[in-house]
């Protein structure tokens, strides 16, 4: 199970392990976005300090209508205690959890200053 809690502005937040090629490890505090469909967003400064191999790019259509393309890149979480090669979207201020990386799992949010979130696999529940 992945935990987090919704802070004071009812963000449902995530904290993940994210490595690179350098193998240095870094905790990101993520929100869950389920209008997001990739994987995970981090910040282009972010990015370029953890030197993630770039692998692409994608086009977001945002929740203002307005498109916007993003350099795509290699990285590893932890999830579930096991390594996952993933897409990280060089975007945004904030990282976000997206739906690809919560495909086949049971997402549970209390949702209320303080509220705990649940990540479960679809096969446990």
């Amino acid at each position: 199970m992945i935990s987090g809690v919704v802070n004071d502005h009812l963000e449902a937040v995530v904290e993940l392990p994210v490595s690179g090629p350098t193998g240095r490890v870094l905790e990101v505090e993520a929100v869950v976005d389920t209008g997001f469909n990739g994987f995970l967003t981090l910040p282009p400064t972010v990015v370029a300090d953890m030197r993630l191999p770039k692998s692409g790019t994608s086009k977001s259509i945002l929740a203002d209508g307005t498109e916007e393309v993003s350099n795509t890149h290699d990285a590893a979480v932890i999830w579930e205690g096991q390594v996952m090669c993933i897409e990280v979207d060089a975007s945004g201020p904030v990282p976000l959890l997206g739906m690809e990386l919560l495909e086949g799992h049971n997402l549970n949010i209390d949702v209320h200053p303080g509220g705990s979130i649940r990540i479960n696999s679809a096969q446990a529940a």
